[in-house]
Order: structure tokens, then C-alpha cells, then sequence
């Protein structure tokens, strides 16, 4: 794995781009490669630096380049240089293009110096689990994706409880969300993935924890109601 991973800040008032280096340089695995104060400058330094940075902080309001010129031209030339736009644009049509052109993450100016640190956590576990990765299987794509909230709610970084195991925790999750739009009972879902009862429930119960599932009483015409566990938007949506 990669210890340090290298940031160019790309800005034109000195006094940002000093806060910007003192954020980077807060979160433990970043180092401030360069700051540059102009498109051309910024342009000139990437042609002629032997190390590439491995991420761009770049403003969108530069004085020597129209709109997304600039950002379109590293785009372009630096496929290997990932991008997080620091800018207090907020035209929806300006970030659009941007999350067309695959930045890693959007930060609105005045910038949050708790999101910022977020953005750059988040962007070492991406290059941390990529480089972990010879292949990608459906699973770890919903996760760097953010599919299904996954990158908030689990993670394959995160430890998980004792007797819940990723793998079937993850067949549980695709059950819920594709094909059990009514939800499933404890009962059911040992049926469906050949488990035992208690382990069903075991499961169920961790996900309604974690805010990933709700439940509702089901009453039957005989005996108890059963506790239904719907997927929390399939909830939200239908109840």
C-alpha cells in the first residue's frame, strides 16, 4: 500500500491555497507537492514534473482560463490524476460537467475543514482498496460506488460483529433490495440461503441496527405476528 499520497493545490489567492496546504497536511498520508497560483503555471508543471501528484485540489475560478478550460485540459492529458474541486461554484450545470469529467469529490467554498478532512479519508481507502484489488467483483463496485449507501452504512475496511460474516451479509443486502420488495421474515430468509433460524435473525437484527432495514408486524390469521424486515427505502417509500 501506499504510505503518502501527493497533493497539488491549484489556486489563485495565496491565502486559500495557504489554508488548503495546512487541511492537507492535517490528514495523516497526504503531503503538499505543490501550490500553483494559474492555469499556465499549473499546466507547466505538470509537463515537467517527474512525479506525478496523485491528486489535484484545483479552483475553478482561475484568472488566466475560462470556466472548466482548465480542468478539461488535465482531464484530458492526465487520465492518472485524480481531481477534487475546491470552488465556490454552485451552478448545477458547472458541477454536472465536472462529475461527467470523474472528479472525486465536489468541495463548495467557504470550505469545512471536517469535510475536507472527510474527502481526503475517503479518497485514501479508495486508493488503499484499489490497490488491494487484482479484480473487482458486483460487491466491491456497489462499495466504491457508493451504490446502496454502502460506503456509509458497511464498508469491507469495517469490523464487523462477532458472528456476522461480509459475504452473507452482502447476499442478504442484494436479497432485500432486489427481490423482496414485501420484505422476508427470519423464517423466510433461513429457507432462502440455507441458514439456520437464529442465524437469520441475527443478521436481520444487525441490519435493522445499523439503520439498513425496518420492521413492521405482520399478523397472520393464526399464532404471533411475524416481524417483517423490509429494506429501510422500500420502507420509506411504500409505508
Amino acid at each position: 500500500m501506499k504510505k503518502t499520497y501527493s497533493v497539488l493545490i491549484i489556486e489563485d489567492d495565496f491565502r486559500v491555497a495557504e489554508i488548503n496546504r495546512q487541511y492537507v497536511e492535517k490528514v495523516a498520508g497526504f503531503d503538499v507537492q505543490k501550490v500553483v497560483k494559474s492555469g499556465n503555471e499549473a499546466l507547466q508543471y505538470l509537463e515537467n514534473c517527474q512525479n506525478m501528484p496523485d491528486l489535484l485540489l484545483l479552483d475553478l475560478y482561475i484568472p488566466d482560463v475560462e470556466g472548466l478550460e482548465l480542468f478539461w485540459q488535465i482531464r484530458h492529458k492526465y487520465h492518472e490524476v485524480d481531481i477534487v474541486i475546491v470552488s465556490a461554484e454552485k451552478d448545477t450545470s458547472a458541477i454536472q460537467e465536472t462529475l461527467r469529467g470523474g472528479i472525486f469529490d465536489f468541495i463548495v467554498k467557504p470550505v469545512d475543514d471536517e469535510r475536507f478532512a472527510q474527502t481526503l479519508s475517503r479518497y485514501k481507502k479508495y486508493r488503499n482498496y484499489m490497490q488491494s484489488k487484482k479484480e473487482l467483483e458486483q460487491a466491491d463496485i456497489d462499495y466504491l460506488t457508493g451504490f446502496r449507501r454502502l460506503l456509509d452504512s458497511h464498508s469491507p475496511d469495517q469490523e464487523l460483529p462477532k458472528g456476522i460474516d461480509s459475504i452473507t451479509l452482502d447476499k442478504i443486502n442484494q436479497l432485500l433490495n432486489d427481490k423482496m420488495a414485501a420484505g422476508v421474515t427470519a423464517v423466510q430468509l433461513s429457507k432462502l440461503l440455507g441458514i439456520s433460524r437464529s442465524t437469520a435473525r441475527r443478521y436481520l437484527e444487525y441490519l435493522v441496527s445499523i439503520k439498513k432495514v425496518k420492521t413492521k408486524l405482520n399478523y397472520g390469521t393464526v399464532g404471533r405476528p411475524e416481524r417483517q424486515y423490509i429494506c429501510y427505502e422500500t420502507y420509506e417509500q411504500n409505508y
